[in-house]
């Protein structure tokens, strides 16, 4: 049985990288190592960095399952994870809503979970991680409010408290029959 690729999506200081971190520590789940075009140091997620001209060849030979821009870097997903999901397990990543409509044709079985939480907890969140000036912030906070086409069938998990508090309805919202 081939698993199943689950796409979460939300804005910066949701708790996307937290959230599947500990999922996939008490679950059976793959984490998705996204490649991006940042030095490794700069912290945050477990990442690949890669320059731009390297990010630019492993594409063009077909090195990645999905790829995409945003906020003046490059993202994608190794192509590998189709190993993974061949093998029954499912895979959680994370995505721009950018790449969302590529799902359905790219992999088979897949999910789509949208974390949200309040603009007070999001601008907290972002404030206490310290990679962002208050201009990046500020301009993360107003694209924060986004949708997903419905369409997609996303299913929406809040976050505005802790971790623990999200996992449930985070576990929840993984499983087939959520999405």
């Amino acid at each position: 049985m081939t698993g199943c690729f689950i796409a979460v999506v939300g804005p910066s200081g949701v708790g996307k990288d937290s959230l599947m971190e500990l999922a996939a520590a008490r679950t059976d789940m793959v984490l998705a190592r996204r490649v991006i075009t940042r030095p490794a140091e700069a912290g945050g997620e477990d990442f690949e960095g890669v320059t731009e001209a390297e990010f630019t060849q492993r594409r063009n030979d077909g090195d990645f399952a999905l790829h995409w821009p945003a906020h003046g870097l490059h993202y994608a997903i190794p192509a590998e994870i189709d190993t993974v999901l061949a093998q029954g397990h499912d895979v959680l990543a994370n995505l721009s809503r950018a790449v969302l409509g590529q799902l359905k044709t790219r992999f088979s079985h897949h999910r789509i979970i949208l974390l949200t939480a309040k603009p007070e907890v999001l601008a907290q969140r972002l404030a206490t991680r310290g990679r962002e000036t208050q201009d990046d912030i500020n301009r993360r906070l107003q694209r924060a409010a986004f949708r997903v086409d419905q369409g997609l069938n996303p299913v929406i998990v809040e976050n505005n408290g802790t971790l623990d508090a999200a996992l449930s309805d985070f576990l929840a919202a993984c499983q087939p029959d959520k999405g």
